[in-house]
């Protein structure tokens, strides 16, 4: 999955064969799904958005320049369909208070998650995720699951990597909070089964 690769098929496509978009979609269609699942929240319009995102890429691919990773280049595709879709559909966020949380208390939910299995914490992450505002969730995707750097998520996004840098730490402390109050009882369990 390298960028070379990626390279050499784009070039194949706009030099006509066009059966070679197959191998492009088939490689990126899970990630551009889960980023847009994790944005607009419903997976019928989540395909939708991933199917726009493939006819948006293929129609201008020739506009693909190399500068920046072909997957920088996706998903920035995917993120900016997405968001044409949430204004069209006027989509309710949820709000999460964290003018009052901490780096302590943040710090102290990661602890605890790393006392749960690799598996179930990755799990658990991605349940909370799906609580989460779309912009947070995309961003803790694309940064925690994708390992986007940060310069790479600032292409994406259109923002600086400083902005990032500062949308991430906030994204993260929303999802702290959410974790907090939804893992609370499997913390308990966990430390009821494992103490005695």
């Amino acid at each position: 999955m390298t960028t070379n690769n990626d390279q050499y098929i784009i070039e194949k496509i706009i030099n006509g064969d066009t059966n070679s978009y197959s191998v492009l979609v088939d490689r990126y269609k899970d990630l551009v799904y889960t980023l847009a699942l994790r944005m607009v929240k419903n997976r019928e319009e989540a395909e939708e958005v991933s199917q726009d995102t493939f006819i948006k890429v293929y129609k201008s691919l020739s506009k693909f320049k190399g500068d920046s990773k072909f997957s920088t280049w996706i998903y920035k595709v995917a993120y900016n369909t997405c968001l044409d879709r949430i204004k069209k559909y006027k989509k309710e966020h949820l709000s999460i208070p964290i003018d009052e949380f901490t780096e302590r208390h943040l710090k102290t939910v990661e602890t605890v998650l790393d006392i749960i299995e690799k598996a179930e914490k990755s799990k658990a992450i991605k349940q909370c995720l799906e609580l989460l505002p779309s912009d947070d969730a995309f961003l803790l995707t694309l940064f925690y699951f994708e390992e986007q750097s940060l310069e790479e998520i600032a292409e994406i996004i259109g923002l600086t990597a400083n902005n990032v840098k500062v949308k991430l730490f906030r994204s993260r402390k929303k999802l702290a909070k959410i974790m907090e109050q939804q893992l609370q009882p499997d913390i308990i369990s966990y430390y009821t089964t494992h103490t005695n």
